[in-house]
């Protein structure tokens, strides 16, 4: 999942949404604790963790990654995070009820760089200049345009995989087969909002 979906999916804890949008940036065991975050977002990156764990294992994220091209299969999972962004930005006023979610998508943006912001100290150093060029840009958002898609998955191609990679160009595909990821993606969300309630209420309990 991408960083739209992982704050979607996250639930009503700020710590958890904080942690969504950050876990990538989170490397290695979370036990013991990295000391430089706080037990509640340590949570927040552990449940970002699963969520992806869902993803992969979903028959609908499956079929979306099945929908690449071979020639970009092996970046087809970046793709697809990227899609289903795309999807639940330019479906945000159908979903955000599942989520039990108020207010536009501009405002769900807003208040999570705000929640970000105010865990600034805390959050790992790499993560902090891609934060602001993320606020300052409203990437959140943005992702509704498919044109902002293709070129976020151009400039991953130049600037964040290290390896010469397919990403260039791939955004092409959303168009190829948007029907087909549209509904794959909208079969996945409800699905992941169910197990994570799931996993919050079992982690609630323990």
């Amino acid at each position: 999942m991408n960083y739209l979906a992982h704050a979607f999916l996250a639930g009503p804890v700020d710590s958890d949404r904080v942690g969504g949008v950050v876990g990538d940036f989170v490397k290695g065991l979370l036990a013991p604790p990295p000391p430089a975050l706080s037990p509640a977002l340590v949570a927040g990156v552990a449940l970002h963790r699963s969520i992806d764990s869902f993803a992969d294992r979903h028959p609908a994220f499956q079929r979306s990654r099945a929908r690449v091209s071979a020639a970009r299969r092996r970046v087809a999972g970046i793709m697809v995070d990227m899609f289903y962004d795309h999807f639940l930005a330019a479906h945000w006023d159908r979903l955000r009820g599942l989520a039990g979610l108020e207010g536009d998508l501009s405002a769900f943006t807003a208040q999570t760089y705000r929640l970000i912001a105010a865990h600034g100290t805390n959050l790992p150093p790499a993560f902090m200049p891609v934060f602001a060029r993320m606020a300052a840009d409203d990437w959140l958002a943005a992702y509704r345009d498919p044109a902002t898609v293709a070129l976020a998955l151009d400039r991953m191609a130049v600037h964040r995989l290290r390896r010469p990679n397919p990403l260039a160009g791939a955004g092409e595909e959303l168009w190829h087969d948007y029907a087909g990821f549209e509904e794959d993606c909208l079969g996945f969300l409800p699905d992941a909002l169910a197990w994570v309630a799931t996993v919050r209420a079992e982690r609630g309990a323990g």
